[in-house]
């Protein structure tokens, strides 16, 4: 899996931002049934020229749709959307079903799994409790969490638990939503003679994180990529790590502490 993908959530024309992302070297693509784009994206994936299994792409299978039967079905209709022979990766977007319709949607997304559907399944905004669910259920453990993660939001529990059993963390909202107007970011930004967004994106690559930076505008999604050639140094990270607001930092809706 590259260790950067394009978020492609709220844009409902995302073919654009998907080409250029592409073009400039970007091989993963981050969608969901939610956004209601896997149409474009499979679409751009095509008319880029590129291989399809040169490409990563995720979608993922929210609440209202949970339910062994149901999974089954909607991840049919996200082949036939993307018009793949398969999806690299497929999360539960999100934990608000329910013990009962988790598990049965996560056997189910294993079971598309084993038929070859789907690559690798995981999770999106789980807690360390949802998590255990899982490994209590007797169920392999899922490859991938995604969750809100940003400096004023850094979910440390979930990310340490996720370090100790090998679950990689995706960020979603790495950029804060445009909010760069915190001086100390601005200090680092204007230190290393980058944007504040390329400073996030670099953080979050420093941590080990996966960062899915969102953007609809094409030139922004080529910015938001040019970051290997600089480094974050200790006392910056350290600087930005200290910015962690816990659950009163997030900027979305985090349902992380759903029952």
């Amino acid at each position: 899996m590259p260790k950067l993908g394009l978020g492609v959530y709220r844009n409902d024309d995302c073919k654009p931002a998907c080409l250029a992302a592409l073009k400039d070297g970007y091989r993963h693509i981050d969608s969901a049934r939610m956004y209601r784009n896997e149409k474009q994206v499979g679409e751009a994936v095509r008319e880029s020229g590129i291989k399809r299994e040169d490409i990563f792409i995720t979608s993922k299978i929210a609440s209202p749709d949970h339910g062994y039967e149901k999974c089954l079905a909607v991840v049919d209709e996200s082949l036939l959307n993307f018009e793949f022979d398969y999806i690299d990766l497929y999360l539960i977007h999100d934990p608000l079903a329910g013990t009962e319709k988790r598990v049965a949607t996560y056997r189910a997304l294993l079971e598309a799994k084993k038929e070859g559907k789907i690559r690798t399944v995981g999770v999106s905004n789980y807690s360390v409790k949802h998590l255990e669910e899982i490994k209590e259920a007797g169920l392999e453990t899922p490859a991938i969490n995604q969750i809100e993660l940003h400096p004023f939001c850094q979910q440390r529990p979930i990310v340490e638990y996720c370090a100790k059993n090998n679950i990689i963390v995706q960020a979603y909202c790495p950029l804060v939503r445009g909010k760069f107007d915190n001086p100390m970011l601005q200090a680092v930004s204007k230190k290393h003679s980058k944007d504040v967004a390329q400073v996030l994106v670099r953080w979050s690559l420093q941590k080990g994180l996966v960062p899915l930076p969102k953007s609809s505008q094409p030139s922004r999604v080529v910015s938001n990529a040019d970051v290997y050639d600089f480094e974050l140094d200790n006392g910056d990270m350290e600087a930005i790590d200290a910015l962690d607001q816990g659950k009163a930092g997030a900027i979305s809706w985090n349902p992380v502490d759903a029952a």
